[in-house]
């Protein structure tokens, strides 16, 4: 048989995976960037004028999920402060989603010690970030 007339299925490999990856990292960081950055204009255009008072500590107790609430009813409405914090929330789960993408990775590759090692990963974020909120 001719090459030609050979027709060859590719499969999805490691080589797409390390583009997505790479292109999932790269994009996220622009992204949390630039709606943070936005979150900053719009924050100085409202609150330019205001004086910080430093002197006091003001303690937000909330639980996590009204903190999130808040934020994501902050950005729908165009506060400022909520983009601000949006883009960071965007910024510190470009890589947790770059580890769960490396998981998918290794499950298509069939490598289970690294899906091993990649689910202990994913356990460690899980437990840090439930403890970190715990309070």
């Amino acid at each position: 048989m001719e090459k030609s007339n050979m027709v060859q299925e590719e499969k999805f490999g490691e080589k797409d995976f390390q583009t997505i990856i790479g292109n999932l990292l790269r994009y996220g960081v622009w992204i949390s960037l630039s709606v943070a950055f936005i979150g900053g204009i719009v924050y100085i255009l409202h609150n330019g004028s205001q004086i910080e008072d430093y002197s006091v500590f003001k303690e937000n107790d909330r639980n996590i999920f009204e903190v999130i609430a808040a934020i994501y009813n902050g950005a729908i409405q165009g506060n400022g402060e909520s983009l601000i914090f949006t883009g960071i929330i965007l910024l510190f789960l470009t890589p947790v989603l770059r580890v769960l993408l490396s998981l998918f990775s290794f499950l298509l590759e069939k490598d289970y010690l690294y899906v091993g090692i990649t689910l202990i990963v994913i356990m460690i974020i899980i437990i840090s970030i439930s403890f970190g909120f715990s309070h």
